[in-house]
């Protein structure tokens, strides 16, 4: 039969593309031809990259052909249906045959069909399950031996006809007869039923597997893709779902970053951060640890948390943290889900342990997976073929397919990942109840701001009131504007947050308003304006009274004063407990003075139930809440791609172009008298030879390597040789061309 270079080269252009495009391995670098091509098609990794890309029923088809030994010797359509089992056609397996046709793993008619010898390699040691055939064990023989076996032999053979012919015995020592045989093993062994491996190690033969799996012989074969379980919802629904899911974890990485602002947690050894830090900010957030933990892997790589230099790095806020912070909850979401998407690294990895029994912490070098993005594309891609706001039931269920699909993707974490990616899309608001958001769509297929403002349409209207309550709580029924939501996060204390916000205003945070410079009348004004429900008196009550004791006492530098008109409130700061710590002096009847930095002296009179207020050179009030600490962002880094990038359409068309260019070479017979001799041709040979050619109008063969240092052959009919250019016509596409001399690296004239 024709071998599979023949039935390469017997494929049409677009064939050729297809399969170049499948599989972009074999086209680097670009193969002069045909024999080539499929030389490259059979090496062991290649085939190994494209089972990858098989799903199981088509993998299942491979492992059939190799147990057929189609490796050695072709066998027909009909023999691979037979074995694949009673419950597949021939017309399904023809269909599975014919995509391993296309990926140049399988050529041949149906009566005929061969597979690379390295498809053997590339599978499993055991496909599906079986074992080496006995040499002296026919199938009737088998059926016979099976029927005559007892219960426990039985028991023995059903167990390694399963998923592995492999048993590990102490009863496969040499020497026992039939007659010494005392276990069950030792009995297979004897009546040949058992293959000795070694002194403990016996295989089930494949004749007596296939004996056990009657009409099935490969056992349980999924020639179709399982059917996931859905749920119908409105698609409106599912984006108000992804909405919320985004305002919320919008706030919880605001929260953060105001946190490691003032305290930046330190970079470990390892380059991750520790558990401790991890712990406070889920305390002071109230989420748990992994809600933390994926917020920190979303920060560093939306560049809004970077490593400091120097003896102790911290993890600080880079100066892009600030704009993000002043932008809107849409032009903050979504370069964080753009981020996430190409994100070569496992966020759900964290909290396991590595091969050393080591914790895997957030940012540690351990999560690294260059994969990662490619595997979130297919995952979230399986949702995005689902009609609008359809979503799986389960996860598992994705997984399910998935695992059917690529089988031999993804590795032992395979299904881990499904679920791993779904759990962080939902809390990004990617997907929310099972379904793919349009948001998340957008940020798939799309830029960061047509993500952002597909996201703007489902996000609720922002808000300009709020529902001040009998017990100094103020309820935000919804989304704030930010103005509005700004001064509710100075005036009042978040005490619990989702679809509604509750806030709590208390002395302290009534405190907080006023030394960042409000007055009481603007407090007033605030909740007046701003509520739709009455005022309470005890919430007035509160402002007044905390105005009035609030700034009484003004510090300011010496480093640092206190003032106070009142000489006796200054006399009774003096004599306190605890205040000798702030170094106070008196300088005049009613100022006094410290050494300390003014915000000791503020933190110190608080401590010891003062409501000192700051001043500033002009005797107003001086905010003197921190800014934080900030760093430059990393600059970012293109990932390298993990596997092959397929060649662009006009790249694939110029390599099947030389592949047909070196075919036709290939065939044609070079003459030898007006050859150059052997290794590179000399310049004076060649240009002699190519002259003579041109002038007797012979075609000639030319080895030829081009601008991209890329050696190819053509044919070609010289029209003129001259300022070190050969002009001719390539016989084969008929099309003119200019041969540099310098890059003819052989050439022969073509005999007739």
């Amino acid at each position: 039969m024709a071998s599979l270079a023949d039935s390469l080269r017997a494929r049409g252009d677009e064939d050729l593309t297809a399969l170049l495009r499948m599989r972009p391995d074999l086209a680097t670098p670009p193969p002069a031809d045909t024999s080539v091509l499929a030389t490259r098609a059979g090496v062991r990794s290649s085939v190994a990259r494209a089972c990858e890309d098989l799903d199981s029923f088509a993998l299942s088809t491979l492992e059939a052909l190799v147990l057929l030994d189609a490796d050695s010797a072709p066998v027909p359509l009909d023999a691979v249906a037979e074995m694949l089992g009673s419950g597949v056609t021939p017309q399904r397996t023809r269909r599975a045959v014919e995509e391993l046709r296309r990926r140049a793993l399988v050529w041949g008619e149906d009566a005929e069909l061969a597979v690379v010898p390295t498809a053997r390699e590339a599978l499993p040691a055991f496909p599906a399950g079986l074992g080496r055939p006995a040499d002296d064990l026919t199938p009737d023989a088998a059926d016979a031996a099976l029927a005559e076996l007892d219960e426990q032999e039985r028991d023995l053979v059903s167990k390694l006809a399963g998923s592995r012919p492999i048993g590990r015995t102490k009863d496969a020592g040499r020497g026992i007869t039939a007659d010494e045989a005392a276990t069950p093993v030792q009995r297979l062994l004897a009546k040949g039923l058992l293959l000795r491996r070694d002194t403990e190690t016996v295989e089930l033969p494949r004749q007596l597997a296939f004996a056990v799996r009657g009409a099935d012989p490969m056992g349980p074969v999924e020639p179709e893709e399982p059917l996931l379980d859905l749920v119908a919802h409105d698609q409106a629904t599912v984006d108000s779902t992804a909405a919320g899911e985004v305002l919320e974890l919008l706030r919880h990485l605001e929260s953060m970053l105001h946190l490691w602002s003032e305290d930046p947690p330190d970079v470990l050894r390892s380059g991750g951060i520790g558990v401790r830090d991890i712990r406070r900010a889920a305390k002071e957030l109230d989420v748990d640890e992994a809600r933390v933990s994926l917020l920190v892997e979303l920060a560093v790589a939306a560049n809004l948390l970077a490593a400091t230099d120097g003896g102790e790095p911290r993890w600080t806020l880079t100066y892009g943290a600030d704009t993000w912070l002043a932008s809107g909850p849409e032009q903050r979401w979504a370069p964080l889900a753009k981020s996430w998407v190409e994100l070569p690294r496992l966020p759900g990895l964290i909290g396991a342990r590595d091969e050393k029994d080591r914790l895997l912490g957030p940012l540690s070098e351990e999560l690294r997976r260059p994969l990662a993005p490619r595997d979130r594309h297919r995952i979230l891609g399986l949702l995005d073929e689902l009609p609008g706001g359809h979503g799986v039931r389960a996860a598992d269920d994705a997984a399910a397919v998935l695992a059917w699909r690529a089988p031999r993707r993804g590795g032992r974490l395979r299904d881990d990942l499904v679920r791993w990616t779904l759990r962080e899309a939902t809390a990004l608001g990617v997907v929310a109840l099972g379904a793919l958001s349009s948001a998340g769509r957008a940020v798939l297929f799309d830029d960061a701001s047509t993500a952002a403002q597909v996201l703007t349409s489902a996000l609720p209207e922002p808000l300009d009131h709020v529902l001040v309550q009998a017990d100094l709580t103020v309820v935000a029924p919804g989304r704030l504007e930010p103005d509005l939501a700004a001064d509710m996060n100075l005036v009042a204390d978040v005490e619990s947050a989702g679809s509604a916000t509750v806030y709590r205003v208390g002395e302290s945070s009534v405190r907080r308003a006023l030394d960042a410079g409000r007055s009481a009348d603007e407090l007033h004004a605030l909740f007046r304006d701003r509520s739709r429900t009455p005022i309470p008196q005890g919430l007035t009550y509160l402002i007044d009274d905390v105005a009035r004791r609030h700034g009484r006492l003004r510090a300011g530098t010496a480093s640092a004063f206190l003032r106070c008109d009142d000489s006796v409130l200054l006399a009774e700061v003096l004599a306190s407990p605890g205040i000798g710590e702030l170094e106070l002096r008196r300088i005049a009847p009613t100022v006094l003075v410290s050494p300390l930095p003014l915000v000791e002296v503020l933190d110190g009179l608080r401590a010891a139930g003062f409501a000192p207020a700051a001043e500033g050179p002009d005797g107003q009030i001086l905010d003197l809440r921190s800014d934080g600490h900030r760093v430059r962002g990393r600059a970012r880094t293109t990932q390298q791609a993990a596997l092959p990038t397929p060649p662009g359409e006009e790249q694939l068309a110029e390599l099947i172009a030389q592949l047909r260019s070196g075919d036709r070479a290939g065939s044609v017979r070079r003459g030898s008298a007006m050859s150059p001799e052997r290794g590179r041709p000399s310049a004076e040979a060649t240009l002699r030879l190519l002259r003579d050619a041109a002038a007797q109008q012979r075609s000639v063969w030319l080895g030829f390597v081009n601008s991209n240092g890329v050696s190819s052959q053509v044919v070609v009919q010289p029209v003129s040789v001259g300022g070190g250019v050969l002009q001719g016509v390539d016989r084969g596409s008929g099309e003119p061309g200019r041969f540099p001399l310098h890059r003819i690296t052989s050439v022969a004239v073509v005999e007739d």
